[in-house]
């Protein structure tokens, strides 16, 4: 069967057609994109240039915080831009490119938040031999799987849906490219790859939150022979992973783990997970974690020595 294609172009209806509304969430989306990659970024400079932050766990941290911002500038940006425009589309090879980052950061995600549950494993559970399986090769190597596991995740999502038929309405009732909504665009019968699409994206993540949150449970279950102290510490480590494990999986398994349908909900849980998840992940973990605290305050304090420096 030929590619159908006689769509050039799709029409995003947005969050609201509202002109108030949307000079509102301008602003409001603009403010949080803006913190979004200040916070992310400022996680990562941290991490790179302060060494008591040389632990793979840490390691580890900067990447999620590479791949939130990334994840957020792949929709955030287009998303604010067509909250000040009247007419709101998108190129069909725009709207696919949309598609292939939106599932390739987020596949690196699922899998770099299961590489942080068995780093905290290691570390809690298998304190002696950590510096041995978590060496450096060891690290490069579960972060380059990531990367493989995401790209492979969005190709075969787009390799199914880019040959599709689109030969009708191009009208999509979203402010960005996803799944379900373009699969209702289609001209052929895609009840089928509806299917796939909730095994591919919702039986994954709900197989891997499942996994991850029975692994943090004998993580704590484990901390019963650990000194105070170390508990403590532990149990603010773990909660802050729950946290941005939860954050992230709970929309995701309700976007994709159900029957090829939409519901007005899906736009909020959508705006949910591309710009407030990633926006809280860096206050999640610098408020919980002592040592990134001190880490930046050291960082700010040498930059207010320098600056004073220069102005003598």
């Amino acid at each position: 069967m030929e590619q159908m294609i006689n769509v050039t172009e799709f029409i995003l209806l947005g969050l609201t057609q509202n002109p108030e509304v949307q000079k509102l969430l301008f602003a409001v989306f603009t403010v949080i994109y803006f913190l979004t990659v200040a916070g992310n970024l400022l996680i990562i400079v941290t991490i790179t240039t302060s060494r008591a932050l040389g632990s793979p766990m840490y390691f580890f941290l900067s990447f999620l915080s590479f791949i939130d911002g990334c994840c957020s500038s792949t929709m955030a940006p287009k998303m604010i831009f067509d909250l000040l425009t009247e007419k709101k589309t998108i190129s069909f090879s725009g709207c696919m490119t949309q598609l292939f980052a939106e599932h390739f950061f987020g596949g690196v995600e699922i899998i770099l938040l299961t590489v942080m549950a068995y780093d905290r494993y290691v570390a809690i559970c298998k304190p002696l031999q950590y510096v041995i399986i978590m060496n450096r090769r060891m690290c490069g190597l579960l972060v380059a799987m990531a990367w493989a596991g995401g790209f492979l995740h969005a190709l075969i999502q787009i390799l199914f849906i880019i040959w599709l038929p689109f030969c009708g309405p191009n009208v999509i009732d979203h402010f960005i490219c996803d799944l379900f909504p373009l699969l209702k665009l289609s001209c052929s019968d895609t009840h089928i790859f509806g299917l796939f699409v909730a095994a591919n994206s919702g039986l994954m993540c709900m197989l891997i939150f499942s996994i991850l949150i029975t692994s943090y449970v004998f993580i704590l279950c484990s901390l019963r022979t650990h000194n105070t102290e170390r508990q403590w510490k532990a149990l603010s480590t773990c909660a802050s992973h729950v946290t941005v494990v939860v954050l992230f999986f709970i929309p995701c398994i309700f976007v994709y783990l159900r029957p090829m349908i939409t519901f007005p909900i899906d736009k909020a849980v959508a705006v949910f997970y591309t710009m407030v998840t990633p926006m809280l992940n860096p206050l999640i973990y610098t408020l919980r974690n002592s040592e990134v605290k001190s880490a930046m305050r050291k960082i700010w304090s040498q930059r207010v020595i320098l600056g004073n420096n220069s102005h003598e």
